[in-house]
């Protein structure tokens, strides 16, 4: 026994001191040369992280991690620019970044319990970092060691437990449970089309010791784990389906009548349904049709539809909703509740998706997007994916993979031409192409390569996972014709793209397609009030979402890079200020941008899947928009001081990365 403890004691010692003299030569070598060191240093970190006591060593020395270059030239050199929800995609990931991850972690954790002072990042925002991260990874942080976790694990679990593990021991987590929620309440306020990470999160929740969250915040986790698991008394007291179906038909008027208000409040509360929601409602349909708007919340616009509607409603209904489809409940109670069901396009595109034949590879997505096995087939889960985006256009989201432009699309058509973006989807997933035309070139997504396909994000709503391929390859090409131009190519894109809901003048900070140089900032912001100001452009509102380009920014304003989003409105809030109403493909609107600049998701005026910010500040990370020549307003009329203002606050974040260059006083007399 002694004789075993000796040698893991020397085994440590040994690595200790390997790990110690790799980090001073990291430290004196030039900048050329660090990525040679770097990578023995997280070698020995690896084998560091698997030894007895090795996670001490690690945090020992992670307070020098920064000023030695550990993390030089890489994604994870500047502290200011990390993000608490990316940390989970790099643990379970594959290589060397989930050991940089995990280091880069404890250096924030260094500065959280101001071990080390960061330029960057100060003890508070470390903390708050960290406590997001725990709060996003649960599982790792409470794991359940069950036979499923220890045969289905990712190759660094256990050193990414460890990590939490530490994590919690040095902030605690009696403050867990606000985290926990506030991410809840913040994610559902979105209505996310994919609320997969929501549930995971409230699956996670319940590990929290009871004993650590007080009374009032217990009871407000319930209501989001009651809205997964079943909202009803009687569902929570049947947990298993066939049997909570079996017993609604021993129940009375008043017991179903109950059962229905019960899920209705809650879905429409959190934005959640559960597959218990979908059996009562299966039950409902063939045996209480009156309580049927019921259970789904209906208001009085929604039951003047059903009414009308009825017999195609349920049709519908019956095809598309069964447990594992469970989560579009919510979205088939707002598209009833939008009246699509009376216009015939719809009627007769809901109905063709039922038997449309369908690619072999669309069918394989789909099934595989199931979570019971419950005898869906491809084609309700498609119809049910679509019931989700025409109900809730703004929960569209670009999932893991760089689709903003694709996203944008689909959430446009979904809320002002759904006949045509049903059109699309059935040609895309019955014939395997979209066509769509530019200038004088026709494009034809036909040509799709196998490995587009293998590389689709299968986390995407069903809708996305049959139309983003093809929209992906048409913005491909459409941008490979327009390259050589000598302005932005999105000018002529998006009205391609999109569609006639796109206005033809466009204006960009960016005189040339490069992006170096920022020409004519001030009279490009007084375009942007002249035409979207309501004291400037003779208050004429939005009639279509305008696709823009913003220029993304941290929370200490650095540039990260262009983003596709679409300005869905400009309005007075309650207080009476001006903000600007967008719609973010991300599902996640809450980033601070610097400077200030911090979009609302909720309590600003917000429709669900919006954000929101001033309208001023939105101006100032704005870089490209769409306008109507025809009716610019008086942009001379726009005071100087507001300009400069919004000037000051893009060269003072974005603004940094680029060069300015402003037209000279002799050009503007002449």
């Amino acid at each position: 026994m002694h004789a075993s403890q000796d040698k893991s004691e020397q085994i440590l010692l040994t690595l200790h001191e390997r790990f110690e003299t790799i980090l001073e030569h990291l430290k004196t070598a030039k900048e050329f040369a660090k990525s040679t060191y770097q990578t023995d240093a997280f070698q020995i970190a690896e084998t560091l992280m698997n030894t007895e006591g090795g996670f001490d060593v690690l945090y020992e020395y992670a307070p020098v991690f920064d000023d030695i270059g550990l993390f030089y030239g890489g994604p994870w050199q500047h502290a200011s620019r990390l993000q608490a929800p990316l940390i989970s995609g790099c643990l379970k990931g594959k290589g060397v970044y989930p050991i940089i991850e995990i280091l880069s972690d404890l250096r924030m954790l260094a500065i959280a319990t101001q071990k080390n002072t960061s330029e960057e990042v100060s003890a508070e925002e470390a903390r708050t970092f960290l406590n997001e991260a725990m709060a996003l990874n649960l599982e790792l942080l409470f794991p359940a060691e069950t036979e499923h976790t220890r045969t289905e694990v990712f190759p660094h679990r256990l050193a990414s437990i460890k990590l939490f593990s530490l994590i919690a021991d040095e902030l605690g987590v009696a403050s867990l449970h606000e985290s926990v929620l506030l991410e809840l309440e913040a994610l559902c306020a979105q209505r996310p089309i994919t609320n997969r990470p929501i549930k995971r999160i409230i699956k996670m929740a319940k590990r929290i010791p009871k004993e650590r969250m007080d009374a009032d915040s217990l009871s407000k986790l319930n209501v989001y784990i009651k809205a997964i698991e079943g909202a009803g008394n009687i569902a929570q007291e049947t947990r298993e389906l066939a049997a909570y179906r079996t017993r609604l038909g021993t129940l009375d008027e008043q017991a179903l009548e109950t059962e229905a208000k019960q899920f209705a409040t809650l879905m429409t509360e959190t934005g959640l349904s559960s597959p218990h929601h979908a059996v009562l409602l299966r039950h409902l349909r063939r045996h209480a049709k009156h309580l049927f708007p019921t259970a789904l919340g209906l208001n009085d616009i929604g039951l003047a539809e059903l009414t009308q509607n009825e017999e195609l409603i349920l049709k519908i209904f019956k095809v598309s909703i069964l447990p594992s489809t469970s989560s579009s409940i919510y979205g088939l109670a707002r598209m009833i509740e939008r009246g699509l069901f009376s216009r015939n396009e719809i009627q007769v595109g809901l109905q063709n998706l039922i038997t449309i034949d369908l690619q072999s590879h669309v069918r394989k997505n789909l099934l595989q997007h199931r979570t019971k096995k419950d005898g869906a087939t491809a084609n309700s889960l498609l119809l049910a994916g679509l019931l989700s985006v025409l109900g809730h256009p703004l929960g569209v989201g670009q999932g893991k993979t760089p689709t903003c432009q694709a996203a944008r699309g689909i959430s446009l058509w979904a809320q002002h031409a759904p006949g045509y973006l049903i059109k699309l989807l059935i040609s895309a997933a019955r014939d395997g192409f979209v066509q769509m035309n530019l200038e004088d070139t026709t494009y034809r997504s036909s040509e799709i390569p196998s490995k587009h396909y293998e590389a689709l994000d299968l986390t995407l709503d069903a809708v996305s996972l049959v139309l983003v391929p093809h929209l992906d390859y048409i913005y491909h090409h459409m941008m490979i014709k327009v390259a050589l131009r000598s302005e932005d190519g999105h000018k002529w894109i998006n009205p391609a793209l999109y569609g006639r809901w796109v206005q033809r003048g466009f204006a960009s900070v960016f005189p040339d397609r490069a992006q170096t140089v920022v020409t004519n900032y001030e009279d490009f912001v007084r375009r942007f009030f002249a035409t979207h100001h309501p004291a400037y452009n003779d208050a004429q509102p939005l009639m279509y979402p305008n696709p823009v380009g913003i220029c993304v920014t941290n929370g200490h304003g650095d540039y990260l890079g262009p983003h596709a989003i679409s300005l869905q409105r400009v309005q007075e809030d309650t207080t009476g200020q001006l903000r600007a109403y967008f719609y973010n493909p991300n599902n996640e609107g809450r980033q601070d941008w610097g400077m200030g600049v911090k979009p609302s998701i909720k309590g600003k005026g917000e429709e669900p899947g919006e954000s929101s910010l001033p309208f001023e500040q939105f101006a100032s990370r704005l870089y490209a928009f769409h306008y109507n020549p025809y009716e610019e307003g008086d942009a001379y009329a726009v005071p100087d001081k507001i300009v400069k203002d919004v000037e000051e606050a893009a060269r003072k974040t974005w603004g940094r990365t680029f060069q300015w260059q402003n037209w000279t006083q002799d050009e503007e007399e002449e």
